[in-house]
Protein backbone atom coordinates (compact mmCIF):
# COMPACT_ATOMS: atom_id res chain seq x y z
CA UNK A 1 0.00 0.00 0.00
CA UNK A 2 0.93 3.48 -0.32
CA UNK A 3 2.08 5.72 1.98
CA UNK A 4 0.05 9.07 2.25
CA UNK A 5 1.67 12.36 1.42
CA UNK A 6 2.96 14.56 4.17
CA UNK A 7 3.54 18.15 4.52
CA UNK A 8 7.14 18.86 5.19
CA UNK A 9 9.10 22.51 5.02
CA UNK A 10 11.89 22.05 2.43
CA UNK A 11 14.77 24.19 3.47
CA UNK A 12 17.10 22.95 0.93
CA UNK A 13 15.22 24.68 -2.23
CA UNK A 14 13.03 27.27 -0.11
CA UNK A 15 13.78 30.87 0.13
CA UNK A 16 13.40 31.71 4.02
CA UNK A 17 11.65 28.93 6.11
CA UNK A 18 10.79 26.51 2.84
CA UNK A 19 7.07 26.46 3.39
CA UNK A 20 6.36 27.37 -0.14
CA UNK A 21 8.78 24.89 -1.62
CA UNK A 22 6.95 21.80 0.90
CA UNK A 23 3.77 23.12 -0.15
CA UNK A 24 4.70 23.10 -3.94
CA UNK A 25 6.43 19.41 -3.35
CA UNK A 26 3.26 17.83 -1.48
CA UNK A 27 0.74 19.43 -4.54
CA UNK A 28 3.74 18.44 -7.06
CA UNK A 29 3.57 22.11 -8.47
CA UNK A 30 6.19 24.56 -9.43
CA UNK A 31 7.73 26.68 -6.34
CA UNK A 32 7.52 29.90 -8.08
CA UNK A 33 3.21 29.51 -8.75
CA UNK A 34 3.02 29.21 -4.34
CA UNK A 35 5.20 31.86 -3.93
CA UNK A 36 3.19 34.04 -6.56
CA UNK A 37 0.15 32.96 -4.43
CA UNK A 38 1.31 33.57 -1.04
CA UNK A 39 3.32 36.98 -2.25
CA UNK A 40 -0.81 38.03 -3.43
CA UNK A 41 -2.73 36.69 -0.44
CA UNK A 42 0.04 39.00 2.06
CA UNK A 43 -1.24 42.33 -0.04
CA UNK A 44 -4.60 41.68 -0.35
CA UNK A 45 -4.86 41.10 3.76
CA UNK A 46 -2.46 40.16 6.28
CA UNK A 47 -3.86 36.64 5.98
CA UNK A 48 -0.74 35.29 3.79
CA UNK A 49 2.01 36.55 6.42
CA UNK A 50 0.15 34.78 9.55
CA UNK A 51 -0.39 31.72 7.77
CA UNK A 52 3.04 31.39 6.47
CA UNK A 53 4.34 32.20 9.99
CA UNK A 54 1.99 29.79 11.59
CA UNK A 55 3.40 27.01 8.99
CA UNK A 56 6.73 28.12 9.65
CA UNK A 57 6.39 26.94 12.89
CA UNK A 58 4.57 24.18 12.76
CA UNK A 59 5.34 22.39 9.96
CA UNK A 60 8.11 19.85 10.73
CA UNK A 61 11.30 20.04 8.50
CA UNK A 62 11.41 17.41 5.32
CA UNK A 63 13.79 14.48 6.50
CA UNK A 64 16.65 13.74 4.34
CA UNK A 65 14.91 10.44 3.08
CA UNK A 66 11.30 11.34 1.84
CA UNK A 67 11.44 11.34 -1.43
CA UNK A 68 8.56 13.52 -3.11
Amino acid sequence: MEQPKKLYRNKKEGILAGVCAGVADYFSIDPVIVRIIWAALCFCATFGFWAYIIAAILLPDKPDGAGC
